[in-house]
């Protein structure tokens, strides 16, 4: 499997996975010219920014540890603009990570949800 693959398959069993733990998906694949955000979904009155991070070989690390700083900060940046240029959300927010490991064939190993995974000093925090 190249990349992209690995990305799409993680990105559908991340969708499945939020949607059975109550998160409502809102949209998907969010692009501007900062980045682009995997999942935003909702849970109760909480808008949340997912990175799906998934991995078919531990070689290079797990799935959460590729998330740099300079990751988080384009993730913060991402979330912002947002939730600058649309109407309608809720005002509370936060940024999920889910960490997804495939074994050769691609099916899921291990999927996990990190909750508040990028702090950010916001009042807008849920």
């Amino acid at each position: 499997m190249n990349r992209q693959e690995v990305g799409k398959l993680g990105e559908k069993a991340a969708r499945k996975f939020l949607k059975k733990r109550g998160y409502r998906i809102r949209e998907t694949g969010f692009r501007c010219p900062r980045g682009e955000i995997d999942i935003i979904a909702q849970q109760k009155d909480c808008l949340i920014f997912v990175e799906v991070r998934t991995k078919s070989s531990l070689d290079f690390g797990t799935p959460e540890e590729s998330i740099t700083q300079a990751k988080k900060k384009r993730l913060i940046a991402l979330a912002l603009t947002y939730t600058n240029t649309h109407q309608n959300l809720p005002s509370l927010w936060r940024i999920d990570v889910v960490a997804i490991e495939l074994d050769d064939k691609g099916k899921t190993q291990r999927i996990e949800l990190i909750e508040n995974a990028v702090e950010q000093d916001s009042p807008f925090n849920c």
